[in-house]
Order: C-alpha cells, then structure tokens, then sequence
C-alpha cells in the first residue's frame, strides 16, 4: 500500500501542481477500469437496452441528489464556492424530467438501486458534513466526465433504445453550457484556485481514487443486478420462489430490491417493465 501511495505521489508531482492534472494523473487507471466494467463496454458498443438505461438513470439519480443537495448546502464554503455552478451543471431536475417520462408521475414509488449506489450516496452525505472540500473530487469526476462523453453517450442511447426525439435524454443535455471545452477550461480553472493545504490536497487526491472506486462498483451492482433478472426471467417458473436460503438477503431494504428484481423480471411489459 505504501509503494502504491509513494508512486502516485510521484506520479501527481510529475504533472505539476494544479490539482486538476493531479487529479487526472493519480485517477488514471480507475478510468481506465471504469470504461471497462461490462456495463460501460455493452454502452460504447450501443447494446444498451432500455432496461438498462432505466436501472441506471435510478442510480444517477439518487447520486446526484445526493451530490447536488449537498454543494447547495455548502455553496459558500471555501472548498466549494469556486467550481459551484448550478445554472451550468446541475443534473437532478433533467434526470427527474427523464424518470418521469420513463416511468410516469409515480416514478419516485419505482426507483430500485444496488446496494453500491446507497453506499455512495451515503459517502457524498457524509463528507458534505464533514468535510465539504472533499466534494470536489466527486463534482470534478461526474460533471467532466458527463460533459466530456455526454454528447457521444446521448446518440449512443438514442439509437440503442429508440428513441425519435430528445425526452427521456435530458440527462445528456447542458442548456446552459454552450461551450463543453471552454467551460471544462474555466472548471479547471477554478479548481485549480481553492487554496489547500498539503494534507487537504492529498485528502481531495485520495477522495478523487474513491469517487472512481464508487462509480465502478455501481456499474458493477447494476450489471449484477441485470443479469439476475435475465437468469430469473429464463428460468422455469417452478425455480423462481426456490432460491436457496443463503442467497435470500436478510435486510429489508436488500428484500425489497430482490423482490423488486424478480417483478422485474417477471411482469415482462407492465408498469415496472425496464
């Protein structure tokens, strides 16, 4: 763990000091691993389906209320003023608008997310509290990363679900950006200019690994996710009430997404249908 530590040190000391090429150096090779999980590599090839799309607009969702929420409450903290940008960046009310046409007016009563997502939201609650700073690894990771690939992403899903016009896309669209590499170039920018401490820097550098790390294991959770609701769709129906007790999880929360799971799996083009 040390040598690990000492090479990305290294590594974020040979980009210079700006903590945005920091950042990208010492988050390399989990960008890396996040391209490559299963869910983002079925995405680039354009074999999402709207299934999927569903499940993962549930878990973007319930991140970016979280994340969103939580700049918001601590907008004027020093950590954060600098790269706070609701107009331009804010996600929640274009994913609302998506989830709504997706699933109808009851949407909030249909959102199912793993396990990992919960932990990562609970991970943005808890640093908002504790340690605002820290948010900017998270807001640097998702906002640049949607900006950077959103364009590509939205006609990859457009095509892949069918979708004729833009409803049900607005996750993909920033109104209020009219210039993705300009306003990347500002965000740096801005980033570059909170003033921290040696330790704070390395805290916001390690928060950054993280936020890769939870972003990878929410794409990991949904694949698992879908594919026990393909293998429970395929099924004979006599062995889908069967599972062994081992596998039956023992909180409710985790009972209700399982039970959740199999709807999903089961009532084919109803109301839950992903």
């Amino acid at each position: 763990m040390e040598t690990m530590k000492s090479a990305r040190k290294n590594d974020t000391e040979e980009v210079g000091s700006d903590l945005s090429e920091q950042i990208k150096a010492i988050t390399k090779d989990s960008h890396v691993r996040a391209e490559n999980t299963q869910l983002m590599l079925n995405y680039q090839k354009g074999q999402i389906s709207l299934r999927e799309y569903k499940l993962l607009l549930c878990s973007l969702y319930e991140i970016y209320k979280a994340l969103e929420e939580e700049l918001d409450r601590n907008a004027s903290h020093p950590g954060v003023a600098p790269i706070y940008f609701p107009q331009e960046l804010a996600r929640l009310e274009s994913l609302e608008r998506d989830l709504e046409y997706f699933f109808g007016p009851d949407w909030k009563k249909k959102i199912i997310v793993p396990a990992a997502t919960q932990r990562y939201e609970q991970r943005l609650r808890q640093i908002g509290r504790e340690n605002p700073t820290l948010l900017v690894a998270h807001a640097y990771t998702r906002y640049l990363g949607d900006l950077s690939g959103g364009q590509v992403l939205g006609k990859i899903t457009q095509k892949s679900i069918g979708l004729s016009g833009k409803e049900g896309l607005s996750f993909f669209l920033f109104p209020g950006v009219t210039s993705p590499n300009r306003f990347k170039q500002l965000y740096r920018g801005r980033m570059n200019s909170i003033d921290l401490t040696e330790e704070e820097r390395k805290d916001v550098l390690e928060e950054a690994v993280s936020a890769f790390e939870f972003n990878i294991q929410v794409f990991d959770d949904l694949q698992k996710m879908l594919s026990f609701t393909t293998e429970t769709a395929t099924q004979p129906k006599s062995h889908r009430l069967n599972l062994p007790a081992a596998m039956i999880p023992s909180s409710p929360i985790m009972q209700f997404t399982m039970g959740m799971c199999v709807a999903l799996a089961t009532v084919g083009m109803g109301i839950y249908a992903l």
